[in-house]
């Protein structure tokens, strides 16, 4: 009877919980948002009191707002219960991330610019688009709007998309040849979330295969990636 043939052991990944690192020396820069990335730097020598990041997702909005938020300090305010935030506020900066996720609170977001700017404070929004597309309605708010300065962030270039996925990698203490990057930067969508996504998915099927992140492993992930196959034939 011949041997039956069996499959090689799998190692099964563990879950170190790979955070995605917020601070200001592992943001990545590049033209795509060297100067959102400047007035970061520059706080509290600001423009104006209020400032808007606008770009799309993935742009790495959330992350130079994360880096301006522990730098200044700043009080996190939620979209949808602005108004909540501003008695306790004082005169701290405050955040507010994706404020155009949703139907904004117009007579919050009002209030709140105009607490911020009588206590000499500062106050950052990110958001998808510029403000003047948020379909505002009270007129008080355009103006203040208006009055803001706005950054825009733009998709991640080669440069910056490169080195997001190295550095990814690094934080895996995983080695992948700069040839492996390349293939990724030409082949994914032009975004900050997919990297860390195909980053996560190319090292859990390394390791339960044992062997290298090579490109052919990294086409064969991309294109289960674009077909939506959410597992993978080991």
């Amino acid at each position: 009877m011949a041997d039956q043939k069996t499959d090689p052991p799998r190692q099964l990944p563990l879950d170190l919980g790979h955070g995605t690192g917020y601070s200001r020396d592992e943001l990545v820069v590049s033209g795509t948002n060297s100067q959102a990335a400047a007035l970061v730097d520059r706080w509290p020598d600001w423009p104006s009191p209020v400032v808007v990041l606008a770009g799309p997702a993935g742009s790495g909005k959330t992350h130079l707002a994360s880096i301006w938020q522990a730098r200044a300090g700043a009080v996190g305010v939620d979209a949808g219960r602005i108004e909540d935030c501003i008695a306790g506020l004082g005169d701290r900066p405050a955040l507010i991330d994706d404020v155009d996720k949703a139907r904004i609170d117009e007579a919050g977001l009002f209030h709140l610019i105009n607490a911020v700017r009588g206590a000499g404070s500062t106050l950052l929004l990110t958001a998808r688009r510029f403000p003047l597309a948020w379909g505002v309605a009270l007129p008080d708010l355009v103006s203040r709007l208006k009055a803001a300065a706005t950054v825009e962030i733009h998709e991640p270039d080669d440069l910056l998309l490169a080195g997001v996925i190295t550095k990814l990698f690094a934080d895996r203490q995983v080695e992948v040849e700069p040839h492996v990057v390349q293939y990724l930067v030409r082949r994914i969508e032009r975004s900050l979330a997919t990297a860390m996504r195909v980053v996560e998915r190319l090292d859990r099927i390394a390791l339960e295969r044992k062997t290298p992140i090579t490109r052919a492993l990294a086409a064969e992930t991309v294109s289960a990636m674009d077909q939506g196959q959410g597992e993978f034939e080991i």
